[in-house]
């Protein structure tokens, strides 16, 4: 039996887990934290997303707990100038952007690996990989070693398995710090609609819900809560802070019998919400390439698909944060033209929203 070795239990490392698990290999999926994160980054969940994770049931377990965001606003300070429903048909019954926090989006993919036989292994640390055409040995501390027919690094950002390789990790960091804020809201006006507040200069302030209460705002501003132009009523602020920006990408996703993926592999502005959906869709990817004996082209594909995700994801925040006068009439023009045309606002969302 193929035994496959995931580093990293995000979900990307989770649902690469779950998709080989589910196909009969032998997973080991190791986390170098004590136990799973209770703080929730990505919240946005695509219906692409959920297409991947149909097979295994996961998805039906997402769509019962999270929130279903069927509606967009955006703001001039406090004043609405654009609004549109992600499903203009009423019928449709997948026209919605999933919210759930993060973390219990890896609480039912962390369950279901472990429902499917998956080896789990917290509190583990990687210290080095060794290969050769056949194997790759893992090597973690007090002088354990296993061997494995395959990695796969998802360890994030700071990879420990993209450092061992030596791959590079191209881009740059963006200067200003940008804030969150999650918190319970007493009262708020939009429980299923994602909020845009543009602001002055080049500020703006993202709101999106993660339950009837329970909002996730998102700023390029150094107070996200501060920043907004209404004052909601916060009854418990459970998380706030900064947080750096990186636009980056390796130089490529392989190196012999190891292989990299989501944060590990690529890093952007949340514009667009595509981060955790990305890091999934690569986990899925890496899944499908190896049952079916392909991958020889996982690296080529992956790299491809995160480049187009970087440049709209940077084109988007580029737009949405544009500091001159002449660029925030064009931004807000280009809404107004385009509400004008309800079938262009369809196909825009089906294309770059909801998959």
């Amino acid at each position: 039996m193929t035994r496959i070795l995931i580093v990293g239990a995000g979900p990307t490392g989770l649902s690469a887990g779950v998709e080989l698990a589910r196909r009969g290999m032998d997973v080991t999926i190791i986390d170098k934290r004590d136990e799973a994160s209770g703080f929730s980054r990505a919240v946005g969940i695509l219906q692409s997303t959920l297409d991947l994770l149909e097979a295994s049931g996961v998805s039906d377990k997402l769509r019962q707990e999270g929130v279903q965001v069927r509606g967009v606003k955006i703001f001039d300070q406090d004043r609405q100038v654009f609004a549109f429903n992600l499903a203009p048909d009423s019928n449709d019954e997948n026209g919605f952007l999933l919210c759930l926090p993060q973390d219990r989006t890896e609480a039912h993919l962390r369950d279901t690996f472990v429902a499917l036989g998956g080896d789990l292994r917290m509190s583990t640390v990687l210290e080095d990989l060794q290969q050769d055409q056949d194997h790759v040995t893992a090597y973690f501390g007090a002088g354990k070693s296993e061997v494995f027919d395959y990695v796969l690094g998802a360890d994030g950002v700071r990879s420990t398995v993209r450092e061992i390789l030596g791959i590079a990790f191209n881009g740059f960091d963006l200067p200003e710090d940008w804030s969150i804020a999650d918190a319970d809201i007493d009262g708020w006006a939009n429980p299923d609609t994602f909020v845009a507040y543009r602001l002055a200069g080049s500020s703006i302030v993202i709101a999106v819900p993660l339950s009837a209460i329970r909002v996730r705002f998102v700023s390029n501003t150094a107070d996200a809560l501060a920043s907004l132009p209404v004052q909601p009523k916060v009854s418990n602020l459970r998380r706030s802070g900064t947080f750096k920006i990186s636009i980056r990408q390796v130089e490529r996703y392989d190196s012999g019998r190891v292989y990299l993926a989501g944060d590990a592999a690529h890093a952007h502005s949340p514009a667009g919400g595509r981060g955790m959906n990305l890091g999934i869709a690569d986990a899925c990817a890496f899944a499908e390439c190896l049952v079916s004996g392909q991958l020889d082209a996982y690296g080529s594909q992956r790299h491809a698909e995160g480049a187009k995700i970087i440049r709209a994801s940077e084109t988007a925040r580029k737009i949405a944060t544009a500091r001159s006068g002449v660029g925030r009439f064009a931004f807000f023009s280009v809404l107004r033209i385009i509400g004008l045309f309800p079938g262009l606002v369809s196909a825009l969302v089906r294309r770059f929203v909801l998959r």
